[in-house]
């Protein structure tokens, strides 16, 4: 056996992870068997259990050095570990990783002594690592710092007192394939990621698949589209490869513009090489011998680590002409786009790539017929990509045994909002949202009540309290007027106002529609306008605009229905969702806001009443003097009132005051 399979199965081939075979790269090309070598005597056993770290010799110490962790303040972590270790001479390795999904504790920090199982600490800051390490390096926990975790292992003796990953609420709901390398591996390392499994669903498909066959396991696998539409990927490549041209394109969406959304950027930082082999994969199972990865500027780590993983696949023989002697060629290339959301939906970005303007294009022909350059196109987003080496692993029929009869495998969900435990989770399909937000989110802080979650963004909908229980499902998600999306989840409380929720995303879409089709151009805008209305005051109102209140929120669901019709694109069709849901679940909010001018959960400032407990009230002047209209009368050390047609709502009295003597409702 030639090639990376020789890394992966050959008895007789390997390294230290201190000291690499010189003869890896070679072997992973197919050059001459590094095993007649004489210097080299260790097995592949061996290479991968350095690669692993299945024994240790020296502490580990691991810190999550993702975007969350470093504005955590990971980065002061890691300063500050080195100077301890400097300044106390320990021989230690410290390997910087991608986010596990915990970001509600980073920084995390990791430490593997020798002969124990790795263990997690949360929120370690600078300051506390002299406490972390003269404890942990002289084999006892530290008191004020939390063990969350700690990593299962056969081989090495656990600690006292502290839970096992599956066994902590937040991961024990998980099924963890996407992620299943996050904050576990060195994500600029592809030793690692080899000595894992990885590259060897792409080696096996290159080598024992057609593309037909590729593309006929990928279908009976049930897996779907995870950016939002839900298309079958199987069924999706087919269409290209039914279509015969000289060349073929593959591209991955990594723009990722939903607020509220982090996955693919976390999977890229923490596991770049699970999304250049799913990528890899997609392009032989279509035909394609280059692919792109359209990914937004503003993911500098993401991009930094995309590129390393693409040079080192290119450098082992994993890229580039004749792939490991199957006669297939790809090359990746990444492209940065500017961050504009539309550019999330296909045809705008393949606009963008071609150095247009990124604006949707009328449909058919569909980029399966003519997309990039005008050639056949296909579209899969970071998640659906990062999918394939699991599937090709486990084969079609035992993916698809995982999930829902119409939904597939897991789905990863970037938990944000009003919850105890926010972060990035990977869950089976099925599980119900409330499973989600009280088991693994921990539920509600403060003690308010649940209210409603926003799935799949500003092109998703609210899913309310009487829904909680439904299953995350393709097709069930549907029924409550919400959709899977990207996989955004953003919690509210009773402390939201929907109609506050509502207007947000329609501003939103309306600062990021193209302005090419005048239904969402224009549409939306007078939807924000709507919604406007009916959350201001009556200061300075003429009678015309009290109509134009009751008048708009009669019109609005008609006004969404023609957007919805009409718009060019995908995201213009779906630009109503988050008004139309929220009406439909939450329309007494609405009717208190147009009706009464009252805000149920306080939220809308100009709707608020500003007024003064006499008995509190100890005439300080304190709350006069900050009132910007002269609101607010009385005399020194007597109690103050406010003049209701003076005030503006401004909330300067309410946060003046130190006796809270200011009643807001």
């Amino acid at each position: 056996m030639t090639g990376l399979l020789n890394i992966i199965n050959d008895e007789r081939c390997t390294h230290t992870l201190d000291t690499p075979c010189p003869k890896f790269v070679d072997c992973l090309q197919g050059g001459p068997q590094c095993f007649d070598d004489a210097d080299v005597t260790m097995a592949v056993s061996s290479w991968k259990g350095a690669m692993l770290r299945c024994s240790t010799e020296k502490p580990i110490i691991y810190i999550g050095t993702g975007t969350c962790g470093l504005g955590a303040g990971a980065g002061e972590t890691l300063k500050a570990i080195r100077a301890y270790l400097s300044e106390k001479q320990h021989d230690v390795s410290v390997v910087q990783v991608g986010c596990v999904g915990a970001c509600a504790v980073e920084p995390i920090v990791d430490i593997q002594m020798p002969g124990r199982t790795r263990v997690s600490f949360a929120e370690v800051t600078a300051d506390k690592v002299p406490h972390l390490l003269d404890n942990v390096l002289n084999e006892s926990l530290p008191t004020e710092v939390n063990a969350i975790f700690q990593w299962r292992s056969r081989d090495f003796e656990s600690w006292n007192n502290v839970p096992f990953m599956e066994e902590e609420s937040f991961f024990s709901g998980q099924k963890r394939w996407v992620l299943a390398n996050c904050g576990v591996i060195s994500p600029v390392k592809i030793e690692e990621y080899i000595a894992r499994g990885g590259y060897a669903s792409f080696a096996k498909v290159i080598r024992e698949m057609t593309p037909d066959e590729l593309c006929d396991e990928v279908e009976q696998s049930g897996l779907r589209g995870r950016g939002g539409g839900g298309f079958l990927t199987g069924r999706k490549w087919k269409l290209a490869r039914a279509n015969e041209a000289d060349q073929k394109y593959m591209i991955c969406n990594a723009d990722e513009g939903d607020p509220g959304a982090f996955m693919d950027r976390a999977v890229i930082e923490g596991d770049p090489h699970c999304l250049v082999e799913g990528l890899a994969i997609a392009s032989y199972g279509i035909g394609a011998t280059k692919a792109y990865i359209y990914i937004r500027a503003e993911y500098p780590l993401a991009i930094e680590h995309l590129n390393i993983a693409i040079a080192q696949a290119r450098e082992n023989g994993l890229l580039g002409r004749n792939i490991l002697d199957s006669g297939f060629s790809l090359d990746i290339i990444v492209k940065k786009g500017a961050g504009a959301f539309v550019c999330g939906e296909e045809t705008a970005l393949i606009n963008s790539i071609e150095g247009k303007r990124g604006m949707p294009r009328p449909r058919p022909p569909y980029p399966a017929v003519s997309g990039l350059f005008g050639k056949p196109t296909i579209i899969n987003n970071v998640e659906t990509l990062a999918n394939l080496p699991k599937l090709i692993k486990l084969g079609g029929s035992e993916f698809n045994k995982v999930g829902t009869s119409s939904s597939k495998g897991t789905k990863v969900f970037a938990l944000s909002g009003k919850v105890k435990r926010t972060g990035l989770i990977e869950v089976e399909m099925g599980t119900s949202i409330r499973d989600i937000i009280f088991k693994i989110g921990g539920g509600i802080p403060g003690g308010y009540k649940f209210k409603g979650v926003q799935i799949g963004g500003p092109s998703g909908g609210c899913v309310p309290l009487e829904h909680l229980d439904i299953q995350i499902d393709y097709e069930t998600l549907k029924t409550v007027g919400a959709m899977m999306g990207s996989g955004g989840l953003v919690v509210m409380d009773e402390k939201n106002c929907m109609v506050d929720v509502a207007k947000f995303f329609m501003d939103f879409i309306q600062r990021e529609s193209c302005g090419k089709c005048i239904p969402c151009r224009e549409g939306t805008r007078r939807m924000l306008e709507i919604l406007e209305r009916i959350t201001s005051g009556r200061r300075g109102h003429e009678k015309v605009e009290a109509l134009q209140r009751f008048k708009g929120i009669t019109e609005m669901e008609k006004l969404a229905r023609v957007i919805q019709d009409t718009s060019l694109c995908g995201l213009g069709q779906s630009a109503p969702n988050p008004v139309l849901s929220t009406l439909r679940w939450f329309r007494d909010e609405y009717e208190a806001h147009v009706y009464e001018r009252r805000c149920p959960a306080g939220v809308c400032r100009e709707l608020l009443t500003y007024t003064i407990d006499s008995e509190k009230c100890t005439g300080c002047m304190v709350c006069a003097r900050k009132c910007p209209t002269d609101a607010i009368m009385g005399a020194k050390k007597t109690p103050h009132y406010i003049v209701p047609d003076k005030c503006i709502a401004c909330g300067a009295c309410y946060d003046a005051c130190k006796k809270d003597a200011v009643i807001v409702s």
